[in-house]
Order: structure tokens, then sequence, then C-alpha cells
């Protein structure tokens, strides 16, 4: 399939005093005329039914405009501009307008502010969602690689800050960068795993393996070359292996044999976001994933795992809400880490059996 071109938008955003100050529509139209008739665009003016003011402009050079003022006093001017269009003339365009806006108005603007372009179409995506649903832009150079597996998309994309970036189903999952969240899921640099049986859920990047074999444990069993080194090159080594099938069987299996852990780790997935447990099966899977792992878990052992978003504080109380349903009667503590690629702050639970 082509690729098409890519469509670059500029945004400049005006907010003014809100009423009782009168944002005059008309004034601010007739005002901007003058540079529409420069660069020789062509005004289409639209109903809206009492709602401020919007009119759209298309110039011959493909560029199209939009203007709209609220009438609660903000005015947005969104330019679009495919890629070969000339970036100074469009800048230029922008300019006049923000200074014409700025005589109309005669310094009754509150606020003003012109926002970065945004680049759509393009044959690599930059833009990604935070975990509480925020647009985040990031230095994208490369797609290294991208597959539909049988069970999600996967693409590994390459950033100048973060390194390769894994990305599964549009979520962003780890980077080269992220050695903050192994570490914080591996309880933040304060246990002691020479010795101990490890057991990991998920972690398929290799990151927690990787980490964990370096501090010397007796055995891990678990459930980006750069991540996870060459740990999963092979699938046993000196001191772990690696089960490739489902966690639920295996968990089931452990503790009806009474083989149990020093520490677990679970990496396969982050607190839904989904605040209705009843509507929503992946609740149901953790809850099953958290009581069969507290089940294999020694006496003194810890039990770790990833929440989410440090601001989506209702999912996150409704998974401590959970720990408190468990079969076995556990306590926990948290810790908020910045993890690079993710650019937000998020939560980390450490688990033990009261």
């Amino acid at each position: 399939m082509a690729i098409p071109a890519r469509v670059v938008v500029h945004t400049n955003t005006l907010l003014f005093s809100s009423p009782p100050f009168p944002v005059d529509s008309p004034a601010i139209a007739h005002g901007l005329q003058t540079v529409f008739q420069e660069q020789e665009m062509t005004e289409t003016l639209h109903n809206t039914e009492g709602r401020g003011y919007l009119a759209t402009y298309v110039g011959k050079n493909g560029r199209f405009l939009i203007v709209r003022v609220h009438s609660h006093g903000l005015v947005t001017i969104d330019l679009q501009s495919s890629e070969g269009d000339d970036v100074v003339q469009t800048d230029n365009l922008l300019n006049l307008l923000e200074e014409k806006l700025k005589d109309i108005l005669k310094g009754n603007i509150k606020r003003m502010k012109r926002l970065p372009a945004l680049m759509r179409g393009a044959q690599v995506d930059r833009y990604w969602p935070t975990a509480d649903g925020r647009l985040v832009e990031y230095d994208i150079d490369e797609l290294v690689y991208e597959e539909d597996s049988a069970y999600q998309n996967i693409k590994i994309l390459h950033s100048n800050q973060f390194g390769n970036i894994l990305i599964l189903n549009g979520d962003v999952n780890l980077a080269d960068s992220d050695l903050a969240y192994t570490q914080a899921i591996m309880g933040g640099g304060r246990e002691h795993y020479e010795g101990k049986d490890v057991l990991i859920l998920g972690g398929g990047d290799g990151g927690i393996l990787c980490e964990a074999v370096k501090l010397k444990p007796k055995m891990v069993t678990m459930h980006m070359r750069k991540t996870c080194g060459d740990v999963l090159d092979n699938l046993q080594g000196d001191c772990y292996e690696v089960l490739v099938e489902d966690c639920v069987p295996v968990l089931k299996k452990f503790a009806e044999e009474g083989k149990t852990f020093d520490y677990v780790i679970n990496d396969l997935t982050a607190v839904p976001i989904s605040t209705a447990p009843e509507e929503d099966s992946t609740w149901e899977f953790l809850r099953l994933i958290l009581d069969l792992s507290i089940k294999v878990l020694r006496p003194n052992g810890r039990y770790f795992t990833q929440g989410n978003c440090v601001n989506l504080t209702e999912a996150l109380a409704l998974y401590e809400e959970q720990l408190s349903k468990l079969s076995c009667p556990v306590d926990f503590s948290k810790e908020v880490v910045c993890v690079p690629s993710y650019m937000e702050l998020w939560v980390f639970y450490t688990v033990w059996k009261k």
C-alpha cells in the first residue's frame, strides 16, 4: 500500500478574556481578510447555529486553514500543509495571522500559544498515548521490526533518546533505556537474590531474567537484544529455565505439588484501566494470577508487580482492594518510579503474606 504524503498541521491557539469581554467575531473575520487575500486563499463560511464563527480557507498550493472563534473567547487557527510545502512560507503565514490578531484585539489577549506541528501520515508513527490518555510525540526515526502474531501486533521502533522501544498493540512496553522499570519490579535493589528461588511470570523481553541471573540466584524459572543480553538465546542455563507455555496451568501445578519460591515477579500485564471488574475479563485474570502466585510464595517471600500510571488513581485503588480479597491475607507497599520511555510516573507493588 502506498504511503500517503505527510501532512503537517500547525496549530496556533489564542485565548481571550472570557465574558463580560465580548468576542467580536465579524471584526476578527474582517480583520484577517487581508492576510487571506494576499495568500490567494478561498474562503468558505460554515453555519455554527449561533455557536461562534467558523471559516475554512484553501490555497492554490493545497494549504488548508481553519479559523474558529468561540463565543466564550477562544480563537483557534489550524493550518495544514503537505510535506513538500515551504516551511518558511507557512511560518510566515502563521506569524502574519498572529500579528494581525494582536492588532485586532488591541491587547485584550489573555494567553497565546503556538503548538508544535503534528505530522500525520508519516512512514514512521511518532505519536503514542500514555496510560492516562495523553498524546506523546517520540523522537522515532526508524521502524526496526513489525509483525502481527497470533496474539498481538508487535512493533520495535528506534528512538534517539530511548533506543529500541517495544510496542505491543499500541502500548509502549519497554525500551533499552528502561532499566529503572526492571529494577523497580525486582524490588528496587533492596532484595538479596543470591541462592534464592525466583519465578518470573511474563517478562518476555528478557530484561528481568537478564538482571536476575547477575545476582546469583539458586534457580530462576521464567514463563530486544540490548534489553535481555544473551539469556534468551537458550531456554535453559546454569541457573535459569524458560517455560514457553501458559503460566496458569504451571502455577496450578506448582501449587498442587507444594513447590514454592522466595520471589514471584509478575510482569504479565499492567493493572487494567477499566474500573468495572465485573465487565473486564482482565481483572478476572489478574485476580487468578494474584491468588495462585501467593499460594506458591514462601512465608517470608515477596511478590513484585507493576501497577499502572500514577494518575490512574481509581484503577490503582481497585487493585489494592483486590489484594484484600485473596484467599491468603497479605500486606503490600508501593513505589513510584519514572520509567524513561513511558514519559510518566509508574507505580510498582511489593506484596507479602501476613
